[in-house]
């Protein structure tokens, strides 16, 4: 990316060497990128990551075609896409919040049951960010196919970490920071034949899709990652899902814990526990204490303290749902770091639940 910083600095739609140059960088990256998917580069449209792409997908498809006025996905969706449903909700259309299963895998048949006559698109991501669940978009992308219904995937959590069904999908969302790329960059895939249209007006970049000057630097940064990440996808899935196996293991120890999401039909990465008689920001807190660096699914920064949406759809128990820590695993985790976090993970679960106002089994 460097070189994009200053030296190669021109503007890629002038004229002049500097933003030919410019020019050549994004279209060699926007070529690489389509080769991971096996798509023709000019469905790759850059954004400035997946929320922008979410959003470009399900407002842009909408607002191309006007006469369909329902849309389908599921209640574990990044809020990336349900937020945009629910806008479209206040616009006067009907959206379709499908179930999921204890493990949060949407079923295929619920998909074919609620696509009507009038059905804009269905939005199912590809795994979920907080559980870790891959969920069946191979069927439900036929489903679709079949039905004349454009399918499109939040794939951020997937791309790069799993193989992913081309053949099935109309739309893909990706962002670069998830495969250890640049912040602030990331791309939708739109396959040919798809009507977007634009939610930037301006100069007419990316095909008319996405105005404003391209961000060079971030594009051949999201490129680079893109083309690591795939060349060693098969080996990195394999050492990351050993870590997992044994997180599993040794945290299902822990009395009062509970494994959200899949046992194995997961994500590589993704590992996600709930603990009785404790809250997870706290957990998070001490764990930051010991250099440890995990998320929780409880939204307890707000005033009701509410659980994550995740959570309540795969129905974990209030007093369970609380507790929850998310643990994910990248290419540059050491199996150290794995036994670092199970060393101190027992002694602080139990220190919390010591100063807790709730009992494990309450």
């Amino acid at each position: 990316m460097e070189p994009y910083f200053a030296a190669t600095y021109g503007n890629a739609s002038s004229l002049h060497a500097f933003g030919r140059a410019a020019r050549k960088a994004i279209e060699e990256a926007r070529a690489q990128i389509g080769a991971t998917l096996g798509v023709p580069p000019e469905g790759i449209v850059f954004t400035s990551g997946a929320t922008e792409a979410n959003n470009l997908a399900i407002k842009g498809l909408a607002l191309a075609n006007p006469d369909r006025r329902h849309v389908i996905t599921s209640q574990i969706e990044h809020h990336a896409v349900l937020h945009p449903c629910a806008w479209l909700e206040e616009q006067g259309y009907e959206v379709t919040y499908l179930e999921v299963d204890r493990f949060g895998r949407v079923d295929p048949a619920a998909v074919r049951a609620a696509i009507r006559d009038d059905t804009l698109l269905v939005s199912v991501m590809a795994g979920n960010n907080e559980i870790g669940t891959i969920e069946p978009i191979e069927e439900i992308g036929g489903i679709c196919r079949e039905r004349g219904v454009p399918f499109h995937t939040d794939a951020v959590q997937a791309y790069g970490k799993i193989e992913l069904p081309l053949e099935v999908i109309d739309l893909l969302s990706v962002s670069a920071h998830k495969l250890n790329g640049p912040k602030g960059v990331g791309f939708l895939y739109v396959r040919k034949g798809i009507k977007l249209a634009p939610l930037l007006h301006g100069g007419g970049h990316e095909r008319g899709l996405r105005s404003g000057t391209e961000n060079t630097p971030g594009i051949v940064g999201l490129a680079a990652a893109a083309r690591l990440a795939f060349a060693e996808m098969d080996e990195t899935a394999a050492r990351l899902r050993g870590y997992r196996v044994r997180l599993i293991e040794e945290i299902t120890k822990i009395p009062g814990t509970r494994l959200n999401g899949h046992p194995t039909d997961s994500l590589p990465h993704i590992t996600n526990f709930s603990f009785a008689g404790i809250e997870g920001e706290s957990l998070v807190m001490r764990l930051d204490e010991h250099g440890i660096a995990a998320s929780t699914g409880s939204a307890c920064s707000s005033p009701n303290l509410e659980p994550s949406h995740v959570l309540r759809a795969i129905k974990v128990p209030l007093a369970m749902a609380h507790g929850s820590l998310r643990i994910s695993t990248g290419r540059d985790t050491k199996p150290e770091d794995i036994e670092t976090l199970l060393s101190v993970l027992p002694k602080v679960v139990e220190d919390l639940r010591k100063i807790s106002p709730f009992k494990v089994g309450e």
